[in-house]
């Protein structure tokens, strides 16, 4: 039987980003400057970046932090606000973001599986 508990306070952030298709290669620059500090920051657990088969102009962050209080953190960060001036002006629309937490594990499911 599944546990109801959450497993870990961890979160998992999801951010959906549509670019001027023109301004997708900035991005991918500032990407590749910022992300190395992005993952220094305390409590940063992981970061990828994806960009979709179909719509290449859209790339989504996926990362994952200790708990919320580190991703406010790096959102109040001088880095971020750096980031986010840089990056805002190539937006074709608005980013979507979205915060999770784990309901079920990988690893509990397939224990509950066996």
């Amino acid at each position: 039987m599944f546990s109801l508990a959450i497993l870990s306070p961890m979160i998992v952030r999801i951010v959906r980003m549509t670019f001027h298709p023109e301004a997708v290669d900035a991005f991918l620059e500032q990407f590749d400057a910022s992300s190395p500090h992005i993952r220094a920051m305390p409590g940063c657990l992981h970061l990828e970046l994806w960009r979709d088969e179909r719509f290449p102009n859209i790339c989504t962050t996926h990362s994952h932090w200790e708990n919320d209080q580190a991703l406010q953190a790096y959102r109040k960060s001088d880095l971020f606000e750096s980031t986010w001036a840089k990056v805002k002006p190539l937006f074709a629309a608005w980013p979507e973001a979205h915060s999770y937490s784990v309901a079920r594990s990988a690893e509990a499911i397939v224990e509950e599986v066996e």
